[in-house]
């Protein structure tokens, strides 16, 4: 898609990265050059997204490996196996990020016996193909999800699964993109996602640039455009499948669901086959991150919570896998999910 910006980029000598913190008011672009600064990043929402978080550790392995290849043959490796351990502990539901580690280790593993020069390059290129993959995979959930969809339809998504998140069109907002050029015209509710507002920063601005009709409106209002008649169908993201079905996504996701289910609308869950991890075999066994009480309580510079009262802010919850009408993949669709439709599409060939 043209006129698109990359969230996360390879540069060769540093992976550039769109500081998503800033959005809408400002577009402003890092230069990450080793693993402790996309470290941060991805803690702190500079690059998010389930996928992107995967490509930019990917490319933080790589990046930071750079400045270990004149070093022994044993000391590189022990670096890099510190390197890909430490990403990991930068967020931990999103399963993106340890499919990519687990990628980067297993070519550094290959690689053992070869020279630093050509793990190095091996590594490299490992990153760039989880990029690769990430952005077919994008390519194919839209055409997945356009054969469910109608044009003239009105859609509502929570948080960002666009190309934000992503490296491409995305996931959720992938048909509506993929769309938009073929005049397949959809019209989008995007929630507002409290407490750090993605819905309202980065989908509508996503959208809005692209030409697609949205309308935010806050979390809270989801129920009511819902009970007027005004929702087709829910499409939204995940940061990771279980095994039987069952999807984390951003917080709020299973109430819509279930405000979904109420109404008979269809609710579908849109993500490549790496979110979906099937060493998880419930959304129980899913680990949610919990995050500071300041995003809650002065998320933007102003103080909205009395001093001294305590904060819950899970970032994430789990949809049933009974509540979503399908699980919308790059290999294929998984209607009315369980965990032998699951893994029928992960073994896929």
């Amino acid at each position: 898609m043209s006129g698109m910006i990359k969230p996360v980029e390879w540069k060769e000598t540093y992976v550039k990265v769109l500081d998503q913190t800033l959005l809408p008011e400002e577009v402003k672009f890092m230069e990450i050059r080793d693993a402790q600064v996309m470290w941060d990043a991805i803690k702190m929402l500079c690059v998010r997204g389930a996928p992107a978080i995967g490509v930019g550790a990917g490319y933080g392995v790589a990046i930071e490996m750079q400045k270990h290849v004149k070093e022994s043959t044993t000391e590189y490796h022990k670096k890099l196996k510190e390197t890909i351990e430490y990403l990991a502990t930068s967020r931990p539901t999103a399963v993106n990020l340890f499919w990519a580690l687990d990628r980067m280790k297993e070519t550094g593993e290959k690689y053992a016996d070869e020279s630093n020069e050509v793990c190095q390059k091996a590594l490299e290129e490992t990153a760039i193909n989880i990029e690769k993959y990430e952005e077919n995979a994008c390519i194919s959930i839209g055409e997945n999800a356009l054969t469910l969809l109608k044009d003239g339809m009105t859609l509502l998504t929570h948080c960002n699964a666009g190309g934000l998140a992503t490296v491409h069109y995305g996931t959720a907002l992938s048909p509506m993109l993929l769309g938009k050029e073929r005049n397949i015209n959809f019209k989008v509710y995007a929630d507002e996602t409290r407490p750090l507002l993605q819905g309202a920063r980065l989908t509508a601005w996503e959208l809005n640039q692209a030409g697609v009709d949205v309308t935010v409106i806050t979390d809270n209002m989801a129920g009511m455009v819902m009970k007027q008649g005004k929702i087709d169908a829910v499409i939204v993201g995940c940061d990771r499948v279980a095994a039987n079905g069952d999807a984390a996504n951003k917080i709020g996701t299973y109430s819509v669901a279930v405000l979904a289910k109420h109404h008979n609308i269809p609710f579908y869950i849109a993500g490549p086959v790496s979110t979906i991890d099937m060493n998880t075999p419930t959304g129980d066994d899913i680990p949610i991150e919990e995050r500071s009480a300041e995003e809650i309580t002065c998320g933007f510079g102003k103080r909205t919570v009395p001093e001294g009262v305590k904060v819950y802010n899970p970032a994430f919850d789990v949809v049933p896998h009974e509540l979503i009408t399908a699980i919308i993949t790059d290999k294929g669709i998984i209607a009315n999910p369980d965990k032998e439709k699951v893994a029928q599409v992960v073994n896929a060939k």
